[in-house]
């Protein structure tokens, strides 16, 4: 009868913290949004463009290409990991494109293809290099591999830029769909299928389980190599993809496209509530996190600040985004 009692006990106590664990998720998701309303009011106040529809149309069409890239960000995140090599992919990726579509002539749609494959393989390239050659950290691995897609990516074509890309190629990036740009509407069905994958199959959750703890993962079945290469090869995909979008809006592929980008996409994605330590995070929050720092550099702009002023800007954007990153690991250890 006692046993049976404690029993009972037990396990309303973990409902209790399962409950108090969602009502802080989504407080935490609640604040990511506040934020980005109170940003946005600032801003309105202080530059009366800044609510205008051609402005807000360029807020939107601006942060596309970082929303895009930041989904691999988010799961590298995810799993405890991250990818410093995702600008350099991308711009690997858009040379490639440019000769196959522009130099050699290429199939507009095939191009396109073996451009994603591209960045595909050089993320698998990440995950062997994590899995099968069991390099410590990420860290080092995609700082290795972003020095090669850069240096690869100025070789190919002699640091040259390619331009003249078919208006297919460009659709994405620069075409419109109704009122709204083709690449928001792309955002909007990335993050949706991302959101289905991650909350609704099998390997989202081993993501997630993997991000949690590895070990543990390991021993209840998971293949943590086969999820890692799969985060990693899905990291370097969408790296393409947003150099697609890239290459239309300015017709053009060149060399030193991307530079930083993974500073940005890191930010968003912690500013978004993921976690360094893994495991914890909402894909749809890295998307405010995107608009957050797409609203920062707007307002900044329609205030005249000066570029170098704005770099330092970001800079604390970052540090203090990696602050409250800390501090959500320091409330959860105390809350468990």
């Amino acid at each position: 009868m006692r046993n049976k009692e404690e029993k009972i006990v037990d396990e309303s106590s973990i409902e209790e913290l399962q409950e108090q664990e969602k009502k802080v998720k989504r407080r935490g998701s609640l604040g990511i949004v506040l934020s980005l309303i109170v940003l946005s009011v600032i801003i309105a106040i202080l530059s009366p463009r800044f609510l205008t529809v051609s402005n807000l149309t360029n807020v939107l069409s601006q942060a596309t290409v970082s929303a895009i890239i930041s989904v691999g960000e988010f799961l590298a995140i995810l799993t405890a990991g991250i990818d410093l090599s995702i600008g350099s992919i991308l711009a690997l990726s858009i040379m490639m494109l440019g000769i196959f579509a522009v130099n050699m002539q290429m199939n507009p749609i095939l191009a396109i293809m073996l451009a994603l494959s591209v960045g595909a393989l050089i993320g698998f390239f990440n995950g062997i290099l994590l899995t099968k050659l069991r390099l410590p950290h990420p860290f080092i691995s995609t700082m290795g591999t972003k020095m090669i897609a850069r240096g690869l990516a100025l070789a190919v074509t002699l640091a040259k830029p390619i331009s003249g890309f078919a208006p297919s190629i460009q659709f994405l990036g620069n075409a419109r769909i109704g009122p709204l740009p083709a690449s928001v509407l792309l955002v909007v069905v990335v993050y949706a299928i991302m959101w289905v994958f991650m909350t609704r199959t099998t390997t989202g959750r081993h993501i997630y389980a993997v991000g949690g703890n590895v070990e543990a993962s390991r021993l209840s079945g998971i293949n943590v190599h086969r999820v890692l290469l799969i985060v990693y090869s899905l990291s370097g995909f969408f790296a393409a993809l947003a150099g697609l979008l890239l290459v239309g809006r300015v017709n053009a592929a060149y060399p030193l496209a991307g530079v930083d980008y993974e500073t940005d996409a890191i930010a968003a994605v912690i500013i978004g509530g993921a976690s360094f330590a893994g495991g914890v995070g909402k894909i749809l929050n890295t998307v405010i996190g995107v608009l957050i720092i797409a609203v920062l550099r707007n307002g900044l702009n329609l205030l005249n600040v000066d570029s170098n002023f704005q770099t330092v800007a970001i800079g604390v954007v970052i540090i203090l985004a990696v602050y409250l990153d800390v501090v959500r690991q320091k409330a959860s250890v105390i809350n468990k």
